[in-house]
């Protein structure tokens, strides 16, 4: 299904176009692998990532692979440095800096125009590599989507999941059916355009889903398979739900923050009328008081989305 969004807003409107070169679809690809302890996991699925890329990946496609060592205590560095080669860069992080922080090295230093992430844990087939490859030259990001009974993601991070996807989906006017897939391919250029917005821990898929799709770039998602990680995840559940919502909100107001203001005032002025209604109804008299102060609060918050919607529209 592919996806775009109605209204733009800085950074400018999408200038991709059929004479674009870096929408060609042979276009040059560097395939960034962010890693943080995962000794057991890494030389695997690099093993069969190479295997992959030279059995299906169109020899017109020019590639290189860049594994991010974020920071690794354990004996990750050890496993990954024999794959070093003239196609694949392994480049260290003095300590762990982030799952997002990894990433911004890799599209740093990558040489290709288009940036493909995955993970180093095992958690994605990299057959499914070559389908999100395949849809670059009418799309500006490729996701990966987790969805149907074969993906296994743990049962207790699914409610959250839901509930963040779902309020995702209305902030940004869009049907997400997954919102943080660490499998997926983009332009570079887009990313380094977004990059003072993108964070350097897990929120920087969410964030950048929603970028894409708050300023009106070409979205596509295709089903994949989703297998069970090797190794203990880094995800604290609670923390890093928190953290999603906050990303959520914050940069749904950086694109359109009328979409966060405009439902907030009508809740508060909808609860002086329930406010005043019910207190009359009940007692013969209106709290006028409580009243006053609901329709207030909900009178400025309006006037503070509309201001942020037209400093927001005038910044170019």
């Amino acid at each position: 299904m592919t996806h775009t969004t109605e209204d733009a807003a800085p950074p400018s409107p999408p200038t991709s176009s059929l004479h674009d070169p870096v929408m060609d679809p042979h276009a040059g690809v560097t395939i960034v692998i962010p890693t943080y302890n995962e000794e057991r996991g890494a030389g695997p699925v690099l093993d069969e990532l190479l295997a992959t890329l030279d059995r299906q990946l169109d020899p017109a496609i020019a590639y290189e692979i860049i594994v991010v060592d974020d920071g690794s205590r354990d004996r990750t560095a050890e496993v990954l440095r024999p794959y070093v080669s003239d196609r694949l860069r392994l480049i260290s992080h003095p300590h762990n800096r982030g799952y997002g922080a990894a990433i911004k090295t890799g599209v740093l230093h990558a040489r290709h125009p288009w940036i493909l992430i995955t993970d180093a844990d095992g958690t994605y087939p990299n057959e499914h590599i070559i389908e999100l490859l395949a849809e670059r030259g009418r799309h500006e990001m490729v996701v990966g989507a987790r969805v149907g009974a074969g993906a296994a993601i743990p049962w207790l991070r699914r409610p959250p999941k839901y509930v963040l996807r779902v309020l995702a989906s209305y902030l940004s006017r869009q049907s997400i059916p997954d919102l943080n897939s660490g499998l997926r391919v983009f332009r570079r250029d887009l990313a380094a355009r977004f990059e003072n917005i993108l964070p350097d821990r897990f929120s920087y898929t969410t964030t950048i889903t929603l970028a894409m799709f708050s300023a009106g770039f070409h979205v596509k998602y295709l089903p994949i398979r989703y297998l069970k990680r090797s190794g203990k995840s880094k995800i604290r559940p609670i923390h890093d739900t928190l953290n999603f919502l906050k990303l959520i909100i914050r940069t749904i107001m950086y694109f359109d923050p009328l979409r966060v203001f405009l439902p907030v005032a009508l809740l508060f002025m909808l609860g002086a009328v329930v406010v005043a209604i019910s207190s009359y109804t009940i007692t013969g008299r209106v709290m006028d008081v409580t009243t006053v102060l609901l329709f207030v609060t909900g009178f400025q918050t309006l006037a503070l989305g509309m201001l942020a919607d037209m400093l927001n529209r005038r910044i170019p």
